[in-house]
């Protein structure tokens, strides 16, 4: 349910971080993935168990996604930037349900096609909607909150689409059925950004923003200002090589366990995982750069490896369930850091294009990442996760190599 304070005038945004905009946008956030998590999830059960496709289908599919994702963050980033953050992220949102459309089809090509328009334009409205939420809190020390509740929510309702699935599923519904359902909780979530958020809450917010990060003095090809920038942003794009779909350990899950709801219920766990831990960091002052290093990149790695060896020798659906959940406590760092470090490193008329920046260089890794995670799956579970935990022990060595000497903490 929506904070019945959420009705009020948005244009009026109080003091505290945790305010009416910021609310408005992260129930945006949970809606949104309330719907399109569930198809996410069973978008490699739907190619594989029920269009009979193979693993590599899936892997094309969510290459080019996230590949071209690339450049729809790129946009919607600028776009934010010139025309608006709200619109655009307005724009983007209304276009996701075509995720949904994929319950209507029963060919591979097709269903494929349907996911990338809908990721696409779920990339589109990311960055932008990063940028509000870091408009929307009047002080810097706060972002890291903010960002945990916005993780929280959002893969809290990613949590919530999956147990929803898993109901249905028991019930006699067909996953085309389900998917199509996922429509409802998006179209709420475009309502949310239409009538409860406003572009510019508070000017006094974003020139209060500037006064508080002294960074943003130095000129701008200075290397103290664009060193750490570049190494988050090149991080990224290991952590792209290395963080393939989630898709993928749904699918060993499913394929080790004979069954489709056991693959919902490890998404399941993955997601409310990471949403608790994503919240529990934003609430800490701990440093950006090594959190991101140790807690992001370094336990995504040993999780990789981890569901890596627990499918090779069968170790059964606990040990695989534990190691799915530490990859998702390593993404629910990722997302409240690195936006953080973003927003801290950034000058506030190019926040939108800054997250864009993070957005394209994350979706450039999961290109290659997924295209390797599939034609690595193929050959051998054991030897797709040991790539991923590779690349993400050489995004940990980047983002600590540069990002040294930034002093962004998560909150203050």
């Amino acid at each position: 349910m929506i904070p019945t304070e959420l009705i009020e005038d948005p244009q009026s945004v109080e003091r505290g971080w945790a305010n009416r905009q910021v609310w408005a946008i992260a129930m945006s956030a949970f809606f949104a993935d309330l719907g399109y998590q569930a198809v996410i999830a069973g978008l490699p059960l739907f190619l594989v168990f029920d269009l009979h496709a193979s693993a590599m289908t899936f892997a094309l599919a969510t290459a080019v996604g996230y590949g071209g994702g690339a450049i729809a963050g790129l946009i919607g980033g600028r776009w934010g930037d010139r025309f608006g953050h709200r619109r655009v992220s307005i724009a983007g949102n209304a276009f996701i349900p075509l995720l949904s459309l994929i319950g209507f089809v029963n060919v591979p090509f097709a269903a494929a096609a349907l996911f990338v328009a809908g990721w696409w334009a779920r990339n589109l409205r990311s960055p932008p909607r990063r940028a509000l939420l870091v408009a929307s809190v009047p002080s810097p020390g706060d972002r890291g909150r903010a960002f945990g509740l916005l993780h929280g929510l959002d893969v809290g309702g990613g949590m919530m689409a999956a147990l929803a699935a898993i109901g249905l599923l028991d019930a006699g519904w067909s996953l085309s059925s389900v998917f199509l359902l996922t429509a409802a909780p998006l179209a709420v979530s475009t309502l949310i950004l239409a009538c409860l958020v406003s572009e510019s809450p508070s000017r006094a917010s974003c020139e209060k923003v500037d006064l508080k990060l002294p960074r943003l003095d130095r000129p701008p090809g200075s290397p103290g200002r664009n060193r750490p920038v570049a190494g988050v942003l090149i991080a990224a794009t290991m952590f792209g090589f290395s963080f393939y779909s989630v898709g993928f350990p749904v699918l060993t899950v499913a394929q080790h366990s004979h069954g489709m709801v056991r693959g919902f219920l490890v998404f399941a766990i993955f997601s409310g995982v990471s949403g608790a831990v994503g919240f529990l960091v934003g609430q800490r002052r701990w440093s950006a750069v090594a959190t991101l290093g140790v807690g992001g990149f370094g336990l995504s790695a040993m999780a990789s490896i981890a569901i890596g060896v627990a499918a090779y020798y069968n170790l059964g659906f606990l040990a695989l369930s534990l190691a799915v959940a530490a990859l998702g406590a390593g993404l629910g760092v990722m997302e409240t850091v690195e936006p953080t470090l973003i927003a801290a490193l950034t000058p506030t008329h190019r926040h939108g294009a800054g997250m864009g920046n993070l957005a394209a260089a994350r979706s450039v890794g999961l290109f290659i990442g997924n295209l390797m995670m599939g034609v690595l799956y193929v050959h051998g579970e054991l030897l797709a996760y040991s790539y991923a935990a590779g690349a993400a022990l050489l995004g940990a060595f980047i983002i600590l190599l540069l990002g040294r000497g930034t002093g962004v903490t998560i909150s203050s």
